[in-house]
């Protein structure tokens, strides 16, 4: 009877091992051909990226950048190189010779920076960060000179200009009064001084932009992490005159892209500095947007959290595609919980803007990618159209998930 029972048992226990290797095996089948399946959908929306933007090309005219496209007037909207975008055409031109592993837009980008690199003596902008190192930093990361290197410093001296030790913040935008406005967005600045800290040996870009973020961690948030949109200080006492919204709904609404830039930004941060209230932050952020009831299930945002025609608000392609970007660096910096839980997000959206009703078809859209973007609805510009930054950060990324499975 113990022989019988003590063979009995050794059937049941080859069985149960039997099963659970049938079970992981096809659990893993299953999460492979997932993975396969986006890389392939990637693979498919970076070569239409690619002939989008050689079809944009076409439609520029000299030293202008794109700004939108409006479908119902068939009108292409352009900029001159001071307007806050322009870096993000040639930055995405480079992400996608990146991404080609081959020279296509080579010539395409030296024209553009000819233009563009004059900016960098530009003082009346805090957005250097995104004219200049969205440009010429990728192109120095990918192929440093000294032309280069010269630019991205003389472009960090004036965004340093536009600091204030009492305020202890970059101004953001000028003021004709008192008024010291400074808007989330700047978070998305400070790699720029950064890079030039660590280039130039010269520590006070450092303790600046760790200054700002500091300020804007003590003042731009509400108790549940989502940020204000713009804090107005007093420039004569650094203290506090109004917390306000320019590009959101409501003075205290989370305005999408708001949220998506602090995200972004503290996760810089922390890389930049291993400083763990800054990985706090970032979490802090991150879990508000994920954890959000008005977040959709596919995960690209309302234009605003609190907008009051939710589910019938317009979504924002743009901030969706920040989000993503920034949860695939956070996902390194975390413990494996929150790390699947990023992961997870960030393929989502990606999935999500890879589809045919975000992904614009070929020839169309002006030749941008994204299609759904939301600029300012309280100004009504730019609204439901595609927007240049939201290609810029879906084409990054991308990118990032590609290299992140690689490593995988």
């Amino acid at each position: 009877q113990t022989k019988m029972k003590t063979f009995l048992e050794s059937i049941f226990l080859k069985n149960s091992i039997k099963s659970l290797i049938i079970v992981t095996g096809a659990s893993l089948l299953f999460s492979s051909c997932a993975g396969n399946k986006l890389e392939k959908q990637i693979d498919f929306a970076l070569n239409r990226s690619v002939n989008q933007y050689s079809y944009m090309m076409k439609q520029l005219p000299e030293n202008r950048y794109p700004k939108t496209y409006f479908a119902d007037k068939q009108k292409f909207e352009t900029s001159k190189s001071d307007w806050w975008c322009s870096g993000f055409y040639p930055g995405t031109l480079i992400y996608l010779d990146e991404s080609a592993k081959k020279p296509v837009f080579e010539k395409e980008i030296n024209r553009v920076f000819q233009d563009l690199k004059k900016e960098q003596f530009n003082k009346t902008t805090h957005d250097l960060g995104f004219m200049m190192f969205c440009s010429f930093g990728n192109a120095n990361r990918l192929n440093p000179t000294p032309e280069y290197a010269e630019i991205l410093m003389n472009s960090a001296k004036s965004l340093a200009s536009r600091f204030d030790e009492k305020v202890g913040c970059i101004k953001s935008w000028d003021a004709k009064d008192d008024s010291y406005l400074v808007i989330i967005d700047n978070m998305m600045n400070l790699e720029l001084l950064f890079w030039a800290s660590e280039y130039s040996g010269d520590k006070s870009y450092y303790d600046i932009a760790v200054k700002h973020a500091n300020t804007t961690l003590k003042n731009h948030f509400r108790p549940d992490f989502s940020s204000y949109h713009v804090i107005n200080y007093n420039s004569k006492t650094g203290e506090i005159k109004q917390k306000k919204t320019a590009q959101g709904y409501a003075d205290e609404s989370a305005w999408a892209r708001g949220q998506s830039w602090g995200l972004y930004g503290y996760t810089v941060m922390y890389r930049a500095t291993k400083d763990k209230k800054y990985l706090d932050q970032a979490v802090a952020i991150a879990e508000f947007i994920l954890n959000h009831p008005n977040l959709p299930k596919d995960k690209v945002p309302y234009w605003d959290f609190n907008a009051p025609n939710i589910p019938d608000a317009l979504r924002d392609s743009s901030a969706g595609a920040v989000i993503a970007s920034a949860l695939l660096e956070l996902e390194n910096y975390v413990d494996k919980t929150h790390s699947k839980k990023y992961a997870a997000a960030a393929k989502t959206i990606i999935q999500t803007l890879s589809s045919k009703e975000y992904l614009a078809e070929e020839g169309t859209n002006g030749g941008f990618i994204l299609k759904h973007g939301v600029g300012h609805i309280p100004q009504k510009t730019e609204i439901d159209v595609p927007l240049t930054y939201g290609d810029y950060y879906f084409v990054e990324a991308m990118l990032r998930y590609k290299k992140q499975q690689t490593k995988h």
